[in-house]
């Protein structure tokens, strides 16, 4: 298809109907020698699919594809997949998936391991410890698994058949639906023609952007920032987490934690700021670096030499806690996923385990449409919003504890907050086990 031969049409518009059981011609492979997400096309090719965004949620999603017998191309803007990042929580449904894809064991063996947190004053002095749980991944030897984002990133890129076509340092500039596809114009100036475009590039999605319209009409901030990096561990700690807050306070805090068996620590720095969005997240990272360095000098403790090593390594990320909410997640040919379509935040511990169940449910439902996304798209959405709408709402319960909307409610015996003593982070009480046994609690479907 090129520009010049195709006639578009407007992405609201409907397609027209499609003739799924139209004579195979000679020399294809017969529909039964394929899984029926890779059912040729009459034209004797099997169906595409673009996803743009090789995150967990993307990586997860062309996996599935490929197994079901789709042509399936990555786009990601990154020259390689990203390192860095947080660590991110598996559970409930989404251990099913993994164990599904056969990397459960590989998960387990690469778990943070941490053996509890200790909060500490600006001088360094420990206030209070605890082995029960800690703050970035709940109970200490319970059933969830902890792993950081790039480790499990590459996990499941690593486990997807070798059919996949991958594209980095590109991205998309322009897309335009036609009746039978969508045509799509790179960065790098390629131009190509998809059956179907699955936009899994994150919270600021440039999918979204090209197809529903602005960030502003889905973007809800709560005003807290939240940056990470990579540091050696010159503190000897052993699979163990500190968290710094300047006087009690959760409008500032600093979490370090062990990872990559004990030579590194990912350093987490958070505030909150009023001031417009547009001046808090700089496009250059020279910048957001500097921000952080300013917000963040008056922070005691080891603070000023992480800060020091913010500015000697690569795995750096900055970004604003939000949550991304649409009426849809579908404009006719192409379909949102994970942040992109329905970001969690940082905040509510659920996103990685939605990215993974909703993966597996979008390929699941186009295998099960025969490709047909009229029949798929409806149904992926139908299948997990209210599952969605579930794990969005634990932001409302999380958000003051971690410095967003309100301040931590005091215990009603008159102390601080907190869990053995930790004030400001108090280990999760009956209202938010509810929440999040609500939103694991799906009923993963068979494809």
């Amino acid at each position: 298809m090129s520009n010049a031969s195709a006639t578009p049409i407007p992405t609201s518009t409907p397609n027209a109907p499609s003739t799924p059981n139209a004579p195979t011609p000679p020399g294809a492979p017969s529909a039964s020698a394929l899984p029926n997400g890779g059912r040729p096309r009459p034209d004797g090719r099997r169906a595409s699919v673009l996803v743009s965004g090789a995150g967990i949620a993307g990586t997860a999603l062309a996996y599935w594809l490929e197994r079901y017998g789709f042509h399936v191309t990555v786009v990601e803007r990154a020259p390689s997949l990203r390192g860095g990042g947080q660590a991110v929580d598996i559970r409930g449904n989404a251990l099913q998936v993994v164990e599904r894809m056969g990397l459960l064991e590989e998960v387990r063996a690469r778990r943070t391991g941490l053996r509890g947190m200790s909060l500490v004053d600006s001088d360094g002095r420990e206030l209070s410890r605890t082995t029960e749980w800690t703050v970035s991944g709940g109970p200490v030897g319970g059933p969830d698994v902890e792993i950081l984002r790039d480790e499990l990133a590459e996990l499941v890129a690593g486990a997807a058949g070798p059919g996949i076509e991958y594209r980095f340092g590109d991205s998309i500039d322009t897309l335009v639906q036609y009746r039978d596809g969508v045509q799509v114009r790179f960065r790098s100036g390629t131009e190509r023609s998809f059956d179907l475009v699955v936009g899994a590039d994150g919270l600021h999605s440039n999918t979204r952007r090209l197809v529903f319209g602005p960030e502003d009409d889905y973007l809800h901030a709560i005003d807290s920032y939240i940056a990470g990096w990579s540091v050696p561990n010159h503190l000897g700690l052993d699979r163990w987490e500190i968290v710094h807050e300047p006087g009690g306070r959760a409008e500032w805090s600093c979490l370090v934690m062990t990872a990559r068996g004990n030579t590194e620590l990912r350093v987490f720095v958070g505030f909150r700021s009023d001031e417009p969005l547009d001046r808090m997240l700089p496009r250059d990272r020279v910048e957001q670096r500097r921000l952080i360095a300013e917000r963040c000098a008056h922070l005691g403790w080891e603070v000023p030499h992480f800060l020091r090593g913010m500015w000697e390594t690569d795995a750096f990320h900055y970004d604003v806690v939000a949550q991304i909410r649409m009426d849809r997640w579908s404009n006719d040919r192409v379909a949102l996923l994970g942040d992109a379509g329905y970001c969690c935040s940082p905040f509510t511990g659920q996103g990685t385990s939605v990215a993974l169940t909703a993966a597996y449910v979008l390929a699941g439902e186009l295998h099960a449409a025969d490709g047909d996304h009229r029949t798929a798209f409806p149904a992926y959405e139908r299948r997990l919003r209210d599952h969605v709408t579930a794990n969005q709402a634990i932001l409302e319960l999380t958000a003051p504890r971690y410095g967003g909307d309100a301040a931590p409610a005091p215990r009603a015996d008159g102390g601080q907050p907190g869990a053995e003593g930790v004030p400001g982070f108090d280990a999760p009480g009956p209202e938010m086990e509810a929440a999040f046994r609500a939103a694991t609690l799906f009923d993963l479907p068979d494809y």
